[in-house]
């Protein structure tokens, strides 16, 4: 009994791997607006109604995909992390920083899914929510480290952030803890500008305008890093 039903899950997983890979070829087509469980069942060659065996609706087939986008974008972060020495805060900080850019770009239609514009009458279930959550840890554990070592400097160059922030930027203070509100707004501007600068990237917007790309994103990031306080230069 035990192992049939071990050979049923797997070719389940077998099939439900299937799904999502033809599901994220569809995105590159149709966008994630146009995504259709008919359309995914005719490529497998499957009937329509045995689709719904896996994925009872296209939100269900979405959130599979947001889930899945997160968990690689969030493994990535991690590998680039573990590559560094632990010293190495601001390495550690690029390091990230380019693992995100070479996974959208190797990634498009799914980082525009994760990133992009809301999909019309989708509400992502909080089933979400931890995925989405997984490469903001690795980055509130680079400023958090470098505080607690003593090498976190943030420059006098901006403005005290008002005090209503305080209670919104909590969700990000448990991710970075032990440092001040002014930190916590700095680490959020530096993590809309990391993903500001991918979305350009991707999304054209460097078009006939920037030519070197990985080389305008590696100061910026180091911009980035400044803002927050790590040391100047990978190393330091």
């Amino acid at each position: 009994m035990n192992a049939s039903r071990t050979a049923r899950e797997r070719v389940r997983a077998e099939l439900i791997r299937e799904i999502t890979d033809i599901a994220r070829r569809h995105l590159a087509t149709d966008g994630a607006g146009g995504l259709s469980l008919r359309a995914v069942a005719r490529d497998m060659g499957m009937v329509s109604s045995a689709i719904y065996r896996y994925f009872p609706s296209r939100d269900d087939l979405l959130t599979a995909l947001i889930i899945d986008g997160y968990n690689a974008i969030g493994e990535a972060v991690e590998i680039a992390d573990t590559g560094c020495a632990r010293d190495d805060f601001t390495g550690r900080w690029l390091a990230v920083c380019h693992a995100v850019r070479t996974w959208a770009l190797d990634h498009p239609h799914e980082h525009a899914l994760l990133y992009g514009s809301p999909v019309p009458g989708y509400q992502a279930p909080e089933d979400t929510i931890g995925p989405a959550t997984r490469y903001t840890v690795v980055y509130g554990r680079i400023i958090s480290e470098a505080h607690v070592a003593g090498r976190l400097t943030p420059p006098d160059m901006c403005p005290a952030p008002p005090e209503v922030l305080s209670s919104d930027a909590e969700a990000v203070r448990q991710v970075m803890p032990g440092v001040s509100d002014d930190v916590v707004a700095r680490g959020i501007v530096a993590w809309t500008g990391l993903f500001g600068m991918v979305s350009f990237e991707l999304f054209g917007q460097f078009n006939n305008v920037i030519t070197h790309r990985r080389e305008l994103f590696e100061h910026n990031m180091l911009c980035l890093a400044h803002l927050i306080g790590l040391p100047p230069t990978p190393g330091a």
